[in-house]
């Protein structure tokens, strides 16, 4: 009986005409029909005539200089900042350790996971006396040599047989080893009554960090780095107006930045972007298209991705592929798109620029 109505249905077309023809609009439609018709003529939202908050001068005021996050610290107002004291910057509670003998894999678990971006070394866990350091150029130097990328010099070539035979017998390799390899990073302690000053010009030989020591003893209290200092000085500037004054000035007139960059082209392999980071002792590198138009930024801290085995591929894969891949990681781990290239122009102020460096934590623009 189904199967017989149904054909008849659809053999019977002009029925099924004939019914649309005389069919007689429902209530329901009738109302929805004239609901539209009485949003013909509605007024333009009052949007569209809304004056900006903010004019494009004070718009382009509060670009180039930026209100700094919270109020100054108010131990710091009226002080010289050249005098104030490194061990002042310093929070013990951000240190974290591990020890000469622990095995590479767990001294990166430690890195990774404690989201901290240097490890201090020591010889023992009641020591609070720090002998190195472990961070992520470390760990980018070991990935070269342990995938063949990189070879040792002549005098460090046992020591490399030595770990090969390990890695090969499945043996822990202790950090201490590890570290042996390469080059490394130099191990820069201060007092933490050293000034301000001392750390600048230390940082100014290239280091990108400082271990802050108990006067007169070897005991860690804290680690001062390049971008910790750069923070301090940003949201402490109104308590220091020789240097507020240099905020509103633009980078071409104070002569900061370099003409000369080192960059990698996004087609290149990723063991081609490491070996030269490794090389030019860089934290991180700039990837550039056949135009030399900057389309992303390779890291040390990257290299977290390639610690797995199954990682491995990417190495022979392109720099644009592994930014593709940082990218999609972030976003799965913070759950927000990440824009991957941060940029400044040679009219930008100070204030502009370091306002950026702080709140993206970024290495360079």
């Amino acid at each position: 009986m189904q199967s017989q109505s149904s054909e008849d249905l659809r053999s019977t077309p002009s029925r099924s005409s004939s019914l649309r023809a005389h069919h007689t609009p429902s209530p329901l439609q009738s109302h929805r029909q004239s609901f539209t018709d009485s949003l013909r003529g509605h007024p333009p939202s009052p949007r569209a005539t809304r004056q900006p908050s903010l004019s494009q001068a004070q718009l382009q005021e509060l670009l180039n200089n930026p209100p700094t996050k919270g109020s100054a610290d108010p131990r710091f107002v009226d002080r010289d900042w050249q005098h104030i004291g490194v061990g002042e910057l310093c929070d013990p509670a951000d240190l974290r350790w591990v020890e000469f003998d622990s095995g590479i894999e767990d001294a990166t678990n430690v890195l990774i996971n404690s989201g901290a971006h240097v490890l201090l070394v020591r010889h023992h866990k009641d020591e609070r006396a720090a002998h190195a350091t472990y961070d992520y150029r470390d760990l980018t130097q070991y990935l070269l040599f342990a995938t063949g990328q990189l070879q040792p010099d002549e005098e460090h070539f046992p020591i490399f047989t030595s770990l090969a035979k390990k890695a090969q017998a499945g043996h822990t390799i202790p950090l201490r080893d590890a570290k042996s390899l390469g080059n490394k990073e130099p191990f820069i302690t201060l007092p933490s009554t050293a000034n301000l000053t001392h750390a600048i010009e230390v940082f100014g030989g290239g280091v990108h960090r400082i271990v802050i020591v108990e006067e007169g003893t070897d005991n860690v209290v804290g680690i001062l780095s390049q971008l910790r200092l750069v923070k301090f000085l940003w949201e402490n500037g109104r308590s220091f107006p020789i240097l507020d004054r240099l905020y509103t000035q633009s980078i071409k007139d104070l002569g900061i930045g370099s003409q000369q960059t080192i960059s990698v082209n996004g087609d290149k392999a990723l063991k081609e972007a490491l070996l030269l980071m490794n090389l030019e002792g860089l934290t991180s590198l700039a990837v550039v298209d056949n135009h030399s138009n900057v389309v992303g930024n390779i890291s040390n801290v990257d290299t977290k991705l390639l610690t797995k085995s199954s990682s491995a591929p990417l190495l022979d894969n392109t720099c644009i592929h592994f930014i593709s891949v940082i990218l999609s990681t972030r976003g799965v781990n913070d759950g927000k798109d990440s824009f991957p290239v941060f940029h400044i122009n040679p009219y930008s102020t100070l204030a502009h620029t370091v306002a950026k460096l702080v709140a993206t934590k970024a290495h360079r623009f």
